[in-house]
């Protein structure tokens, strides 16, 4: 965790709720309370960008891709297609998880298996998010696989090495200093004979609905890319964004469910509650969207697992594009970068009962009264939860797949696994870098096959 003291005599007299912290490039402000936090919330892009807060933490002209900034047509395509196809491609990640895990965790009755979690959960959530991106054969390719486990790693770690140096520097810097021309060069080796093989049906058939038309992220991509500029260098627009979407959807997947075991198995007494309720919703309603909607113990139990963890210490980052003032006279110069603290949220007394514990059924507890059933629940928006952003049109967009592909994850593991920390122990601490946060990558569960 990071610890913030005032560092300008001005912010003083507005303790705990706004702080600047000094970085290598330049000054960050961090904010909390309600009243603040809903000046972020209601600012216009013209006063406070989430763009191009993004661009410079990212640095993402040279780490994701300009065209991918400029034109962020994947945003709408995650929005959209990808969003509402869930429910018709749904067969395919529940098929692809029971391979993954049957490969990665392939724990016998009579016999407890330890596994290294984070980096094996990597590996599950990558080809089971790509089976819904890409098809197979392609999400089981192990070059694949690792690719756009790399990326996200190579990303960030490109893009704190680009901050360090000037614009005119930074090409350069891209194509020497870091991986991603080589994570780039590698994706176009898998991603391409796909791309034109598509390109060649529109050819063909003189039309972007062909027959035999697969319902996936890249046909998706090339229907938003129904213009002649976007068409441009159209091979390296795709790929760019495939390797976007990746980046957005692994690392938060794989943080939220390894958290999620950690604290499953470190809490025996929750599994048969929420194995009961996934037994019973997969029952009515099958492995599908509509039973992942009715597990609501299991939804309470992860936002619960993120609250007490989560994937960071802060997070609606926005950059004040010009002087800013706060509501409560705090003002932010030109340039800054601003964030809210959701560590402190997330752990406010005044805000969580017993904030440091685990309640595992704090928010589904909330959801029987009347008109609460969806208010709570992990994908909504929620003042006093931060996960996917406290609310506005910039909450990710990707946080209806992801919470529903966690689902089916977890439940996985709850009918077909027994888990357990060896000697009983408790959750292993995180790893804390600056205000970023990892599960433990050294711990290890125990996993057995359930007898059923």
């Amino acid at each position: 965790m990071i610890f913030i003291a005032p560092a300008d005599p001005s912010l003083e007299k507005y303790p705990g709720q706004a702080f600047k912290v000094p970085l290598p490039d330049g000054w960050q402000v961090i904010v909390s309370g309600k009243a603040l936090v809903d000046d972020i919330k209601k600012a216009n892009d013209q006063d406070l960008s989430f763009e191009d807060a993004l661009t410079k933490l990212l640095q993402t002209d040279y780490t994701l891709g300009r065209p991918a900034r400029t034109d962020p047509y994947h945003i709408d395509v995650v929005q959209t297609p990808l969003t509402r196809n869930l429910g018709a491609r749904f067969e395919d990640l529940r098929d692809e998880i029971k391979a993954a895990f049957a490969d990665e965790i392939p724990a016998k009755e009579s016999v407890w298996m330890k596994v290294s979690m984070l980096y094996t959960v990597m590996n599950i959530v990558s080809r089971t998010s790509n089976r819904y991106f890409v098809g197979t054969p392609l999400c089981r390719d192990p070059d694949y696989i690792k690719l756009n486990i790399e990326f996200t790693i190579d990303a960030f770690n490109g893009a704190q090495t680009l901050q360090r140096y000037p614009g005119f520097l930074k090409p350069l810097v891209r194509r020497f200093l870091t991986n991603v021309p080589a994570c780039v060069a590698r994706a176009t080796k898998h991603l391409e004979p796909i791309i034109k093989e598509r390109l060649r049906k529109e050819e063909e058939y003189r039309s972007t609905d062909w027959p035999g038309k697969l319902n996936d992220l890249i046909s998706w991509l090339l229907d938003e890319a129904n213009t002649e500029d976007r068409r441009k260098d159209i091979v390296y627009n795709i790929v760019s964004r495939v390797l976007a979407v990746n980046f957005a959807a692994i690392h938060t997947t794989s943080v939220t469910f390894t958290n999620s075991l950690y604290y499953l198995a470190a809490n025996p007494h929750i599994v048969e509650p929420l194995r009961e309720e996934v037994q019973a919703c997969v029952e009515e309603h099958g492995w599908t969207k509509a039973g992942m909607g009715q597990m609501r113990k299991l939804d309470s139990f992860m936002k619960e697992a993120q609250r007490l963890v989560g994937v960071g210490g802060l997070v609606m980052s926005r950059m004040a594009m010009k002087d800013f003032t706060f509501s409560d006279g705090t003002v932010v110069p030109a340039g800054t970068i601003v964030h809210t603290a959701s560590y402190a949220l997330h752990h406010d007394a005044d805000v969580y009962e017993e904030p440091e514990s685990l309640n595992a059924f704090r928010f589904s507890n909330k959801r029987v009264k009347e008109g609460e059933g969806y208010k709570h629940q992990m994908v909504a928006q929620d003042p006093s939860y931060a996960l996917f952003g406290i609310g506005g049109k910039h909450m990710c967009p990707g946080r209806f797949f992801a919470v529903n592909e966690l689902k089916a994850l977890l439940g996985h593991v709850l009918l077909t696994y027994d888990i357990k920390f060896e000697n009983n122990t408790g959750v292993p601490p995180p790893h804390w870098d600056g205000a970023g946060v990892t599960p433990n990558s050294t711990a290890l569960v125990m996993f057995r096959k359930r007898a059923v």
